[in-house]
Protein backbone atom coordinates (compact mmCIF):
# COMPACT_ATOMS: atom_id res chain seq x y z
CA UNK A 1 0.00 0.00 0.00
CA UNK A 2 1.51 3.46 -1.21
CA UNK A 3 0.59 6.44 0.83
CA UNK A 4 -0.12 9.97 -0.65
CA UNK A 5 -0.95 13.18 0.92
CA UNK A 6 -4.39 12.30 0.07
CA UNK A 7 -4.33 8.88 1.55
CA UNK A 8 -2.79 10.79 4.80
CA UNK A 9 -5.43 12.73 4.93
CA UNK A 10 -8.36 9.97 4.42
CA UNK A 11 -6.54 7.98 7.07
CA UNK A 12 -6.84 10.77 9.91
CA UNK A 13 -10.27 11.63 9.32
CA UNK A 14 -11.33 7.85 9.55
CA UNK A 15 -9.73 7.31 12.78
CA UNK A 16 -11.79 10.91 14.10
CA UNK A 17 -14.83 8.83 13.12
CA UNK A 18 -13.77 4.96 14.52
CA UNK A 19 -15.34 4.60 17.78
CA UNK A 20 -14.67 0.71 18.26
CA UNK A 21 -10.98 -1.03 18.01
CA UNK A 22 -10.44 -4.49 17.91
CA UNK A 23 -7.25 -6.59 19.03
CA UNK A 24 -7.29 -10.09 17.99
CA UNK A 25 -5.03 -13.27 17.42
CA UNK A 26 -5.12 -15.61 14.72
CA UNK A 27 -7.67 -17.35 15.99
CA UNK A 28 -5.50 -20.88 15.29
CA UNK A 29 -8.13 -22.99 17.72
CA UNK A 30 -11.28 -21.71 16.06
CA UNK A 31 -9.68 -21.93 12.87
CA UNK A 32 -12.09 -19.41 12.13
CA UNK A 33 -9.98 -15.78 11.05
CA UNK A 34 -11.67 -14.75 8.14
CA UNK A 35 -15.26 -15.11 8.77
CA UNK A 36 -14.50 -13.88 12.22
CA UNK A 37 -13.04 -10.90 10.74
CA UNK A 38 -15.62 -10.26 8.55
CA UNK A 39 -18.26 -10.54 10.56
CA UNK A 40 -16.83 -8.01 13.35
CA UNK A 41 -15.67 -5.71 10.70
CA UNK A 42 -19.24 -5.80 8.94
CA UNK A 43 -20.84 -4.72 11.98
CA UNK A 44 -19.10 -2.01 13.20
CA UNK A 45 -15.12 -2.51 14.15
CA UNK A 46 -13.42 0.40 12.35
CA UNK A 47 -10.01 -0.66 13.42
CA UNK A 48 -8.41 -4.03 13.80
CA UNK A 49 -4.97 -5.15 15.27
CA UNK A 50 -3.37 -8.21 15.12
CA UNK A 51 -1.62 -8.83 18.37
CA UNK A 52 -0.10 -12.45 18.94
CA UNK A 53 3.06 -11.99 20.51
CA UNK A 54 6.62 -13.81 19.71
CA UNK A 55 5.33 -14.41 15.46
CA UNK A 56 8.42 -14.09 13.32
CA UNK A 57 8.02 -11.51 11.27
CA UNK A 58 7.23 -13.63 7.67
CA UNK A 59 4.29 -15.10 9.96
CA UNK A 60 2.78 -12.12 11.20
CA UNK A 61 2.91 -10.72 7.31
CA UNK A 62 1.20 -13.87 6.04
CA UNK A 63 -1.69 -13.48 8.38
CA UNK A 64 -1.38 -9.71 8.64
CA UNK A 65 -2.06 -10.09 4.54
CA UNK A 66 -5.74 -11.84 5.53
CA UNK A 67 -6.35 -9.20 7.70
CA UNK A 68 -5.73 -6.79 5.36
CA UNK A 69 -8.04 -8.24 2.95
CA UNK A 70 -10.79 -8.21 5.15
CA UNK A 71 -10.03 -4.44 6.27
CA UNK A 72 -10.16 -4.05 2.16
CA UNK A 73 -13.74 -5.71 1.93
CA UNK A 74 -15.14 -3.46 4.91
CA UNK A 75 -13.29 -0.60 4.50
CA UNK A 76 -11.95 -0.41 8.08
CA UNK A 77 -8.40 0.32 9.21
CA UNK A 78 -5.59 -2.20 9.31
CA UNK A 79 -3.22 -1.83 12.46
CA UNK A 80 0.09 -3.43 13.45
CA UNK A 81 1.54 -3.55 16.94
CA UNK A 82 4.71 -2.64 18.21
CA UNK A 83 7.28 -3.20 14.69
CA UNK A 84 7.69 -0.51 12.31
CA UNK A 85 9.30 -2.61 10.02
CA UNK A 86 6.19 -4.67 10.13
CA UNK A 87 3.77 -1.69 9.62
CA UNK A 88 5.55 -0.73 6.63
CA UNK A 89 5.51 -4.37 4.89
CA UNK A 90 2.23 -5.07 5.38
CA UNK A 91 1.24 -1.37 4.60
CA UNK A 92 -0.82 -0.43 7.54
CA UNK A 93 -2.81 1.99 8.18
CA UNK A 94 -2.02 2.18 11.72
CA UNK A 95 1.34 1.77 13.84
CA UNK A 96 0.09 1.13 17.86
CA UNK A 97 3.74 1.63 19.90
CA UNK A 98 3.46 0.97 23.99
CA UNK A 99 5.82 3.05 26.57
CA UNK A 100 8.88 0.80 25.92
CA UNK A 101 8.43 0.55 21.96
CA UNK A 102 10.03 2.23 19.78
CA UNK A 103 10.37 6.21 19.75
CA UNK A 104 7.83 7.83 17.70
CA UNK A 105 10.09 10.33 15.61
CA UNK A 106 11.83 6.87 14.96
CA UNK A 107 8.66 5.07 13.58
CA UNK A 108 7.92 8.28 12.00
CA UNK A 109 11.32 8.11 10.04
CA UNK A 110 10.59 4.71 9.04
CA UNK A 111 6.85 4.68 8.18
CA UNK A 112 7.11 8.41 6.45
CA UNK A 113 4.18 10.48 6.38
CA UNK A 114 1.17 8.46 5.48
CA UNK A 115 0.28 5.99 8.27
CA UNK A 116 -1.44 6.81 11.73
CA UNK A 117 0.60 5.60 15.04
CA UNK A 118 -1.09 5.19 18.34
CA UNK A 119 0.50 5.20 21.73
CA UNK A 120 0.11 3.87 25.30
CA UNK A 121 -0.56 5.14 28.51
CA UNK A 122 -1.07 3.91 31.91
CA UNK A 123 -1.34 6.65 34.36
CA UNK A 124 -2.77 10.48 34.34
CA UNK A 125 0.91 11.51 33.64
CA UNK A 126 1.46 9.57 30.67
CA UNK A 127 -1.62 10.13 29.17
CA UNK A 128 -1.02 14.29 29.71
CA UNK A 129 2.57 13.77 27.74
CA UNK A 130 0.85 11.34 24.88
CA UNK A 131 -1.43 13.86 24.55
CA UNK A 132 0.24 16.42 23.15
CA UNK A 133 3.59 14.20 21.84
CA UNK A 134 4.68 15.31 18.04
CA UNK A 135 3.77 12.86 15.93
CA UNK A 136 1.51 10.55 17.96
CA UNK A 137 -1.79 10.81 15.66
CA UNK A 138 -4.15 8.93 18.88
CA UNK A 139 -3.61 7.42 22.55
CA UNK A 140 -4.87 4.64 24.54
CA UNK A 141 -5.88 4.95 28.29
CA UNK A 142 -5.98 1.85 30.47
CA UNK A 143 -5.56 -0.92 31.04
CA UNK A 144 -8.69 -0.26 33.03
CA UNK A 145 -9.19 -3.73 34.65
CA UNK A 146 -6.28 -6.32 34.82
CA UNK A 147 -6.75 -8.41 32.11
CA UNK A 148 -4.70 -11.61 30.80
CA UNK A 149 -3.61 -9.49 27.72
CA UNK A 150 -1.37 -7.35 30.23
CA UNK A 151 -0.56 -9.62 32.43
CA UNK A 152 0.88 -8.25 35.90
CA UNK A 153 -0.55 -4.78 35.27
CA UNK A 154 -3.40 -3.22 37.79
CA UNK A 155 -5.94 -2.06 36.76
CA UNK A 156 -5.93 1.89 36.42
CA UNK A 157 -9.62 2.34 37.22
CA UNK A 158 -12.18 4.51 35.74
CA UNK A 159 -10.87 7.77 37.03
CA UNK A 160 -8.38 7.95 34.10
CA UNK A 161 -10.48 8.26 32.10
CA UNK A 162 -11.83 11.06 34.24
CA UNK A 163 -8.52 13.27 33.86
CA UNK A 164 -8.08 12.27 29.81
CA UNK A 165 -11.69 13.70 29.29
CA UNK A 166 -10.87 16.80 31.38
CA UNK A 167 -7.48 17.59 28.91
CA UNK A 168 -9.44 17.95 26.22
CA UNK A 169 -6.90 16.16 23.94
CA UNK A 170 -7.08 17.68 20.31
CA UNK A 171 -6.63 14.46 19.24
CA UNK A 172 -8.33 10.80 19.47
CA UNK A 173 -8.25 8.69 22.64
CA UNK A 174 -9.57 5.37 23.35
CA UNK A 175 -9.99 3.89 26.52
CA UNK A 176 -9.03 0.11 27.10
CA UNK A 177 -8.84 -3.15 29.29
CA UNK A 178 -11.10 -5.41 30.16
CA UNK A 179 -14.40 -3.43 28.76
CA UNK A 180 -16.87 -5.39 28.20
CA UNK A 181 -20.65 -5.50 27.25
CA UNK A 182 -21.73 -4.75 31.27
CA UNK A 183 -18.68 -2.20 31.55
CA UNK A 184 -19.07 -0.74 28.68
CA UNK A 185 -22.52 2.59 30.40
CA UNK A 186 -19.34 3.07 33.27
CA UNK A 187 -16.66 3.49 31.06
CA UNK A 188 -19.05 5.76 28.63
CA UNK A 189 -19.72 7.92 31.46
CA UNK A 190 -16.46 8.31 32.95
CA UNK A 191 -15.73 10.58 29.65
CA UNK A 192 -14.59 7.73 26.46
CA UNK A 193 -16.42 7.88 23.62
CA UNK A 194 -14.25 5.55 21.59
CA UNK A 195 -12.80 1.86 23.09
CA UNK A 196 -10.76 -0.54 22.43
CA UNK A 197 -12.02 -4.52 23.21
CA UNK A 198 -10.74 -7.60 23.05
CA UNK A 199 -12.49 -10.26 24.51
CA UNK A 200 -15.50 -9.03 24.76
CA UNK A 201 -15.72 -9.77 20.75
CA UNK A 202 -13.38 -12.52 20.39
CA UNK A 203 -14.64 -15.33 23.10
CA UNK A 204 -18.50 -13.83 22.10
CA UNK A 205 -20.69 -16.83 20.78
CA UNK A 206 -21.84 -14.38 17.91
CA UNK A 207 -18.80 -12.18 17.79
CA UNK A 208 -21.15 -9.94 14.84
CA UNK A 209 -23.86 -9.57 17.35
CA UNK A 210 -21.62 -8.64 19.73
CA UNK A 211 -19.31 -6.00 17.94
CA UNK A 212 -22.91 -4.63 16.40
CA UNK A 213 -24.17 -4.23 20.11
CA UNK A 214 -21.07 -1.85 20.99
CA UNK A 215 -21.18 0.17 17.98
CA UNK A 216 -24.38 0.88 18.38
CA UNK A 217 -23.99 1.88 21.89
CA UNK A 218 -20.95 3.87 20.92
CA UNK A 219 -22.76 5.74 18.34
CA UNK A 220 -25.40 6.93 20.81
CA UNK A 221 -22.87 8.06 23.08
Amino acid sequence: MRHDRGMTTDLRARLAAARLYLCTGARRAQGDLEPFLDAVLSNGVDIVQLREKGLEAGEELALLEVFAAACRRHGALLAVNDRADVALAAGADVLHLGQDDLPVPVARRILGPGPVIGRSSHSAEQAAAVAIEEGTDYFCAGPLWETPTKEGRPGTGLGLLTHVALLGAARPWFAIGGISSDRLDSVLEAGATRVVVVRALTEADDPGAAAAAFAKRLAAA
